[in-house]
């Protein structure tokens, strides 16, 4: 792998995260996961503490920040110095972590559509922020939900997201928000030949001159057409062909959970 490519390595603080790999239930756990993933290489590890998976339900602010909470004091104890990223859409959960760690990269699914209150807050604080396409995004309470931008007739999938793209760069640019990572969404609300077709141009993104972060890693993608699992060997492998796929088509950052393997 090309060594100038930033690696992600995810822990999940949640039971119903879809690879179970990634999966941990106690702060030993989470400790031993956080150590293997920063020495098989990865230079970032992303926390998150709610499921997106399909048909997964995001349990509240209270409930995320009950699993978050604990895990951050084990960051700040244990990890001083160590890059980490939140995958999370709450503002509050933003505010109350940079409290606890200071500095982090916030990993936002929905691009800010979510709460509103979102990117003025992470401009504010001078954060880093990736921004992933998105076109259903969950929904916090009290927040209200800007426009969606959805696929318009005859409309493929990355005129869909260079569209969605331009939108957020002018809503990114209103927040006074500079520094932000373009992910575009892999999985989310895309079949498995608009994701191919999305990787397979993936380079077309490029327009925007911002960092790619690609998510590939055990996605529908690499094992649904085969008829395989997520936690299958050769689902792993299939993973590893794509993500070098998303390299040289321009991608600067690889989300992943088998950071050793890579």
């Amino acid at each position: 792998m090309n060594s100038s490519v930033k690696i992600m390595g995810i822990v999940n603080i949640n039971g119903d995260s879809f690879f179970s790999g990634s999966r941990v239930a106690s702060e030993g756990e989470f400790c031993a996961r956080v150590e293997k993933l920063f020495a098989g290489g990865a230079s970032v590890v992303d926390i998150g503490a709610c499921s997106s998976r399909p048909g997964s339900t995001y349990p509240g602010v209270e409930e995320e920040w009950r699993r978050l909470e604990p895990a951050l004091m084990l960051v700040r104890e244990r990890f001083a110095g160590r890059q980490f990223s939140i995958d999370t859409f709450s503002s509050e959960i933003v505010r109350r972590a940079h409290g606890i760690i200071g500095p982090f990269i916030v990993n936002d699914i929905t691009a800010g559509q979510s709460d509103e209150r979102m990117l003025p807050l992470v401009a504010q604080l001078d954060l880093p922020y990736i921004a992933m396409h998105n076109q259903n995004p969950p929904h916090i309470a009290g927040c209200r939900i800007r426009k969606i931008l959805r696929c318009r007739a005859g409309e493929n999938v990355v005129e869909n997201v260079l569209r969605f793209f331009r939108g957020f760069e002018k809503r990114a640019a209103k927040a006074g928000l500079n520094n932000w990572i373009l992910d575009p969404g892999f999985g989310f609300g895309k079949d498995v030949e608009e994701n191919l077709e999305l990787l397979d141009r993936l380079d077309e993104l490029n327009v925007f001159g911002r960092e790619i972060l690609a998510g590939i890693s055990r996605k529908r993608m690499t094992y649904e057409r085969q008829g395989r699992k997520p936690e299958d060997d050769e689902t792993l492998a299939e993973t590893r062909r794509l993500q070098n796929i998303a390299i040289k088509r321009g991608a600067a950052w690889i989300r992943c959970h088998d950071v050793a393997t890579l």
